[in-house]
């Protein structure tokens, strides 16, 4: 029998999805990514599916690649549902990485590469890492925590690995000796990955059975609330994301090849899932960006590609816009604007579309949900300042703090469930538990729902500021602020106050010089009721970000 939650989302789902798009996904279409993976590498040989730095590899191509990698972990006697982290930025030699230690039958822990030595070596003990592939660039911080890990094999790669002759020559002797960008290391028994490679083409790949319960990613939190925990994602979990991916974007998807601007990092879980897994399923080209903050070089990039999708963050669509030159490129093929990871503001969202001709689309998700929950529809009728209606498959619903179902108009915390959320955190019973009553999976967030069943993020639960007792969140402060004539960014906190608890300060970053205290709070005293009005405002050239690009409250309120 269905729950009141499906049948009102089932309602939903009539009124508002696409034509074409299913209520329901199977998320057993396939055994595991394996599976998923020797589909695309078959069917879509020809065509490219990696592009950086002017050089791209065939589907045809990284499937003799990944088999390499795989036989040569497998020959270091690496088994099935063992640990390998994988610290690299957006190069060639990630999905090479990842799709190989899938052959292998191991399961993936994503790293970022700027993590410092004490988050890295958390991370390696925490999950038990026994390999890692790592940049050579940040291979000095792997030299410092490795006695204290169970780490055995080491691969190491440089930025130009990938590249062709000479090229590839080109630029690593540049990154290494012109710009100095490689401090010295010494890792003892560590193997460069073109001749783990070469080791692999020797070896034969042993055929590993994988299903839709084992672990595929070990994905970490950001650590916000504490000790950064491992979410772990299965198979199935990742594969039912991909086809909710799939069938969502499928009614704005070209003919032809479709290009997807992949700017996030691929390990962080948004651009892990939708962009480079779901491209297993349509056979679409990433466009990777090794290094999205060099706006200048990632214009270029976009000038190089008539891209049909691309996948970002309010920060990164702001900072596209800022550029001179990013409203004369060509937008004729684009077709889907993706945002997630944090609230897309309004005023980014409104000039994006003007400047691009198509309505960004926001969703939500988290690490622990593979990640997309939620999203509102491509077909250009987004609603911005939502999150849009469940995925395929996904129930969501609002619970007070009392327990109860909140009413649509109220808060409270979002629970959801459905094939995409894990089935808990890495060696954490007790963490687990917290986060979960029943199926439903506690998600941390504040929300609402309105009457047509659109979800509305409020704000996290830890960023929530209490002034005199009034809850006040960041989100909608920012929000306004960011409209803010000559304001290009801005971040909120709560910080202590003797007569009200909490009182609301502001970080802002000048788009116009001649911005002054007084006009914010003239503006905010227009736009905001009393107790949601900044007492202070700190100018900065820049805010503390996260590695996707977003801004880091937990930094400012620590006086980062």
């Amino acid at each position: 029998m269905e729950t009141q939650e499906a049948v009102k989302q089932k309602y939903v789902w009539l009124k508002h999805y696409p034509k074409g798009v299913p209520y329901e996904i199977n998320p057993d279409s396939y055994t595991s990514l394996l599976e998923l993976m020797d589909e695309a590498f078959r069917k879509f040989a020809d065509l490219p599916s990696y592009a950086n730095m002017g050089k791209s590899l065939s589907f045809r191509e990284l499937d003799v690649l990944s088999r390499q990698f795989g036989a040569y972990l497998q020959s270091l006697g690496l088994q099935k549902g063992d640990r390998i982290a994988i610290q690299l930025p957006n190069l060639l030699q990630y999905p090479v990485a990842m799709f190989g230690a899938f052959r292998a039958g191991l399961v993936v822990v994503n790293t970022n590469p700027l993590y410092t030595p004490r988050e890295m070596e958390h991370q390696f003990r925490d999950a038990g890492v026994k390999a890692i592939v790592i940049l050579a660039n940040f291979a000095h911080n792997l030299q410092k925590v490795l006695p204290n890990t169970s780490i055995k094999h080491v691969i190491t790669t440089e930025i130009g690995d990938m590249l062709s002759f000479p090229k590839k020559q080109i630029v690593n002797l540049v990154v290494k000796h012109v710009k100095k960008m490689v401090p010295a290391y010494s890792l003892p028994g560590a193997v460069s990955l073109p001749d783990a490679l070469q080791k692999g083409a020797a070896a034969a790949l042993k055929p590993v059975q994988l299903g839709g319960k084992d672990i595929a990613f070990i994905q970490y939190t950001g650590g916000t609330t504490g000790v950064s925990k491992g979410a772990t994602l299965t198979h199935r979990n990742i594969i039912a994301n991909v086809e909710a991916n799939s069938e969502w974007m499928k009614p704005r998807m070209n003919e032809q090849q479709n290009v997807i601007i992949t700017a996030l990092p691929l390990y962080h879980i948004y651009s892990l899932t939708v962009n480079a897994l779901s491209a297993l399923k349509t056979g679409t080209l990433n466009v990777l960006i090794t290094n999205p903050r060099d706006m200048k070089a990632f214009l270029k990039d976009l000038k190089k590609y008539k891209f049909t999708c691309i996948t970002g963050v309010n920060t990164l669509y702001n900072g596209l816009l800022n550029q001179p030159d990013f409203a004369s490129l060509d937008f004729s093929n684009l077709r889907i604007t993706s945002a997630g990871g944090m609230a897309l503001q309004t005023a980014v969202a409104q000039r994006w579309t003007k400047v691009t001709g198509i309505v960004p689309a926001e969703g939500y998700g988290l690490s622990e949900t593979s990640p997309v929950l939620a999203s509102n529809t491509i077909d250009g009728t987004a609603r911005i300042g939502t999150i849009g209606i469940p995925w395929p498959s996904t129930e969501l619903k609002i619970v007070k703090d009392d327990g109860t179902d909140a009413a649509p108009g109220e808060s409270g915390e979002i629970w959801a469930r459905g094939p995409q959320v894990f089935p808990g955190y890495w060696n954490r019973p007790e963490e687990t538990a917290k986060v979960f009553s029943g199926d439903w999976f506690k998600t941390g967030d504040i929300g609402e729902m309105d009457e047509e069943g659109f979800f509305r993020i409020v704000d996290r639960k830890k960023d929530m500021i209490i002034v005199s007792g009034l809850k006040v969140f960041p989100n909608e402060v920012e929000e306004v602020v960011s409209q803010c004539p000559g304001v290009l960014e801005v971040a909120c906190i709560g910080v202590p106050d003797d007569k009200s608890g909490e009182a609301v300060k502001l970080f802002v970053v000048k788009k116009d010089p001649s911005l002054t205290e007084e006009s914010v709070k003239a503006y905010c005293k227009e736009n905001l009721t009393n107790y949601k009005r900044p007492r202070n405002i700190e100018f900065r050239n820049d805010l503390p970000k996260s590695n996707v690009g977003k801004i880091l409250r937990r930094e400012l309120r620590e006086g980062k």
